[in-house]
């Protein structure tokens, strides 16, 4: 698609010249103004995908004012054209982040990479924007998923350091989320086998060697912040990214001290029966 470029330049010559130019190298240029209250319309009105913008221009604002209104309502990129290169202008108009400047009077050469450097980079910073915004909603509603999820559920990056902890794993642990961002995995997920001399492995260490598992051991148990001793079943589950590669690590995990004491009852009742 052809990209439109609005033109802004008070000097009538150098204004039709720079129009014949760029639409020779198969640009459109929906208008060519000559003041900063002409451009503002126009940008609202036609939307252009670049301004070229003249500092010195007539009216009450110049060029960089202009360009300041302009970036109010709109995220068009600006290349400034200017005759001046004095400090003071230089560092007025780099407030403005501006994609370019071209001193006057400059060769057709330059006026088509500098343009074509700048939608390039407006594209870019586009779509590097919108990336970041699906990944903030990607995150808004894993976060609200995780929450509301019935089950204590931590995740970690690969080096076993905490990154989300929800509700119901901080009620079982006894440590709040603020509390267990950034620390290590065993500093808050403290785990042990009810067998004695039993070990059990670190969960991230068994996600990453076997993917994802079903309990750490027959008779796990969660050691709580105040030292509770809490049976539990544990899920871990891979984090993986586009390369299906392991890039972190989610435990599920829930108490089961109803279905021990189901258990003890079974066991209880079986022996009374068998005497």
């Amino acid at each position: 698609m052809t990209s439109q470029i609005l033109v802004v330049e008070d000097e009538i010559i150098i204004a039709e010249d720079l129009q014949n130019k760029l639409k020779k190298m198969g640009y459109s240029v929906p208008a060519v103004v000559s003041s900063g209250e002409d451009a503002i319309r126009k940008v609202k009105e036609n939307n252009p995908d670049l301004v070229l913008m003249d500092i010195i221009i007539h009216g009450e604002i110049d060029g960089i004012e202009t360009v300041e209104k302009i970036h109010s309502f709109s995220d068009v990129p600006v290349i400034y054209l200017t005759a001046y290169a004095d400090q003071t202008t230089l560092e007025r108009a780099k407030i403005t982040e501006p994609f370019g400047y071209l001193l006057k009077p400059f060769k057709e050469r330059e006026l088509l990479i500098t343009i074509e450097m700048a939608i390039y980079k407006h594209q870019m910073e586009k779509k590097l924007k919108e990336s970041e915004k699906r990944l903030r909603e990607s995150e808004r509603w894993l976060s609200a998923a995780i929450k509301s999820i019935g089950d204590g559920v931590i995740t970690t990056d690969l080096k076993g350091v905490i990154k989300i902890m929800n509700p119901f794993a901080e009620a079982l642990t006894g440590w709040k989320q603020e509390e267990a961002s950034g620390k290590h995995l065993s500093t808050i997920f403290n785990v042990a086998s009810s067998q004695k001399n039993k070990n059990v492995e670190d969960p991230v260490v068994k996600v990453i060697r076997e993917g994802s598992f079903y309990g750490l051991s027959d008779q796990t148990i969660l050691i709580t912040k105040n030292n509770m001793e809490i049976p539990i079943d544990l899920i871990g589950t891979p984090i993986t990214d586009e390369k299906n590669d392991i890039i972190g690590v989610v435990l599920v995990f829930y108490d089961i001290i109803e279905r021990k004491q189901q258990e003890d009852r079974i066991r209880t009742s079986t022996s009374s029966f068998l005497l």
